[in-house]
């Protein structure tokens, strides 16, 4: 069953015919974490992600990206700081909120957290494998965007040799790494970075971001 159920999830990602609406947000993020699935498309320095059917580059700025689909923002931010370093993390879960969940799989750590932030919108914050993902979203669109963000997030590989001489080479600059995935949670703090997008083509909402 737990087969069937990833195939899915991977059929949906990939042709966007296949509805994930009737499972849970636990059995997608778990099915996402036990995928065997190892697809890259894209490539950045020092890591290499797959970016579902559906979503669209719209900046990359070192290791800030933003991705949209046709109604959301996705805002990612790779930690290489973190991962050269092999911070560890816990998470409180948070009763407070829609859903809160630890993620663990084997010694990686991370946490889910979806909380109400404004009418019927939901802010989503994903952390996991040294990098984190945020969106806000209608409440229906929650699973879909859960799926999307679960598939890049998972998906992430390091380079070791190309991160570690990026660190230690002079064009890096470790003012440039003031946000810290570990200490933002349950919060849009991450999403005002990309203010300035509200001032581009692409989005057909900008209520979407504060």
């Amino acid at each position: 069953m737990k087969k069937l159920i990833l195939l899915g999830i991977i059929v949906f990602l990939i042709t966007g015919c296949t509805s994930i609406k009737k499972e849970s947000i636990t059995s997608i993020i778990d099915d996402s974490l036990y995928s065997n699935a190892n697809i890259h498309n894209t490539f950045r320095k020092g890591y290499k992600y797959y970016k579902p059917r559906g979503l669209n580059l719209r900046t990359s700025d070192n290791y800030n990206e933003v991705l949209s689909s046709d109604k959301y923002l996705y805002y990612l931010y790779v930690d290489i700081v973190s991962y050269y370093n092999h911070i560890d993390f816990n998470y409180t879960k948070n009763t407070a909120s829609y859903y809160s969940n630890s993620i663990v799989k084997n010694s990686q750590k991370g946490y889910i957290e979806i909380n109400n932030y404004k009418n019927d919108l939901y802010l989503v914050e994903i952390m996991y494998n040294y990098a984190k993902i945020e969106v806000i979203v209608l409440e229906n669109d929650l699973k879909e965007a859960i799926a999307n963000s679960m598939s890049i997030i998972t998906s992430i590989t390091y380079n070791d040799n190309i991160i570690k001489n990026y660190l230690s080479s002079t064009e890096y600059d470790m003012r440039e790494e003031d946000f810290d995935i570990f200490q933002i949670v349950g919060s849009d703090n991450y999403l005002e970075f990309t203010d300035d997008l509200d001032d581009n083509e692409g989005v057909k909402d900008p209520d979407y971001v504060n």
